[in-house]
């Protein structure tokens, strides 16, 4: 199972996480866009995926079996496994462990440090970057996220996941043509992936480009049409386009999908500035 599959999606961490919505409310009747409130994080802070690993050994199994379970476990584990001579396995799992533990800063900073000085394959390292690249994101630092996953790409040469986390940096960073050309460097890879369409959609959106948005919007929604990130972008497309039904029955069916998550709290966001009407 991997990062994505673990959470609700990446793109919805982030605007959750950084306080920004992604689905930016725009009228077609006004001059403005209208940016819902950020949302609050609540739960556990999800922790950068681990694979490729980077050791065999008991010890680097427990300590990866902490992570979810037993964040504090694993912070004491790693420290007690560092200092003993654990090398480059201990001092990941502390990093991860941090992130977990809410100090995604710091964690990030002692990945880096070990991305940078390990003595492991470039595939190893450029997946500590990754790691460390996710923390930033997680800290509301897209500069540094970038920063890191371009390391990362230039030791693991073009990883779709990787190539789609320094997009969303990009978006972040109103970088928006970078965030078009890593999606579409990740599409050409794999070109079956919803959340890449979903991904370069929003950045073509964000650039005005409507009717590739909506073309990258429906191939995700082709590939999976229930996914509930293209449906709460369709809605926002089809409000753009003045079909105020269409964009409530995409919203209202994110909120059958996901109840209860950040997602749903941005569809209802928009359901109700849809209700309140463009005087809003």
């Amino acid at each position: 199972m991997n990062f994505r599959q673990k959470t609700f999606s990446l793109l919805t961490l982030i605007a959750l996480l950084t306080g920004i919505a992604l689905a930016v409310h725009y009228w077609p009747w006004r001059h403005d866009d209208d940016m819902s409130e950020p949302l609050e994080a609540e739960g556990p802070v999800p922790i950068p995926p681990i694979p490729p690993r980077i050791a065999e050994s008991p010890d680097y199994d427990t300590c990866l079996g902490l992570l979810t379970s037993d964040p504090p476990g694993a912070a004491n584990f790693a420290e007690a496994w560092e200092a003993t001579g654990g090398g480059d396995p201990a001092t990941q799992c502390l990093g991860l462990a941090k992130i977990a533990l809410g100090e995604p800063d710091i964690g990030a900073r002692i990945l880096e440090k070990l991305a940078a000085q390990s003595h492991g394959t470039a595939l190893s390292r450029g997946t500590i970057y990754a790691q460390a690249a996710q923390a930033w994101m997680v800290a509301d630092d897209a500069a540094q996220a970038f920063a890191d996953d371009t390391l990362a790409l230039g030791m693991m040469g073009d990883n779709p996941d990787t190539l789609l986390d320094r997009a969303l940096a990009a978006l972040l960073l109103d970088r928006n043509q970078d965030a078009i050309d890593d999606t579409t460097k990740a599409l050409d890879i794999d070109p079956r992936r919803p959340d890449a369409y979903v991904l370069r959609g929003t950045a073509w959106r964000l650039v005005e480009r409507w009717e590739l948005a909506q073309d990258d919007i429906d191939r995700a929604i082709l590939l999976d049409a229930d996914l509930p990130d293209a449906l709460l972008e369709r809605g926002i497309l089809r409000q753009h386009n003045r079909d105020p039904r269409g964009a409530r029955q995409d919203w209202q069916r994110v909120l059958q999908l996901s109840p209860d998550t950040p997602i749903a709290d941005l569809a209802q966001q928009n359901l109700d500035l849809l209700a309140a009407g463009p005087g809003r």
